[in-house]
């Protein structure tokens, strides 16, 4: 698969996500990316530096102009730590951690990010402050997400070869039978 066509349906994608999840500047959207699965390989099989450049630079251009942050997922030999700007580490009280991912320990989106970002910071958690993400492939980013996290159905269902699943956080259901809900908020 061409790269072009890959960066085009990872725009696209985050495009879709952060319409439809009302992202706001200053909101944190969590990536796990597995090139291997874009490729059509198993999971941790087949890392691509390539690949995951190609799909940062789909989902960046839409989110910088937009003032959203960006957290990259790392893979399970790293146990999901995540690579953030460091004023995205600050802004929501991350802790950071010692850790350089590699394409083979910690995958090569999160490598990219880190080479990528202006001050790239390494955090064990996001501690569940992330709006809205991304799993291209299968890579598990539900714990990221603010409470309560929803299913996000966009028009995009893969990327390359991987299934693209998405989330958004809604606010928590609080009252019993005669509580009113914001529906802007649903």
């Amino acid at each position: 698969m061409e790269l072009s066509i890959i960066r085009e349906q990872a725009a696209k994608a985050a495009e879709q996500v952060c319409d439809a999840a009302k992202l706001r500047a200053g909101d944190l959207f969590v990536v796990g990316c597995s090139s291997s699965e874009i490729q059509g390989e198993k999971i941790g099989s087949h890392s691509s530096v390539e690949v995951a450049e190609a799909v940062f630079e789909g989902i960046t251009s839409v989110l910088e102009p937009r003032h959203i942050f960006l957290a990259a997922q790392c893979c399970e030999h790293l146990n999901r730590a995540l690579i953030v700007e460091r004023a995205a580490c600050e802004r929501f009280m991350l802790d950071e951690v010692n850790v350089v991912p590699q394409p083979k320990a910690g995958g090569s989106f999160a490598t990219t990010a880190y080479r990528r970002f202006a001050d790239p910071v390494a955090v064990d958690s996001l501690k569940q402050s992330a709006s809205a993400g991304m799993d291209v492939g299968g890579t598990l980013i539900g714990m990221h997400i603010k409470p309560v996290v929803v299913p996000l159905r966009i028009e995009i269902k893969q990327i390359g070869e991987a299934v693209l699943l998405c989330a958004r956080r809604r606010p928590k259901f609080v009252g019993g039978s005669r509580a009113v809900y914001n529906e802007k908020l649903l």
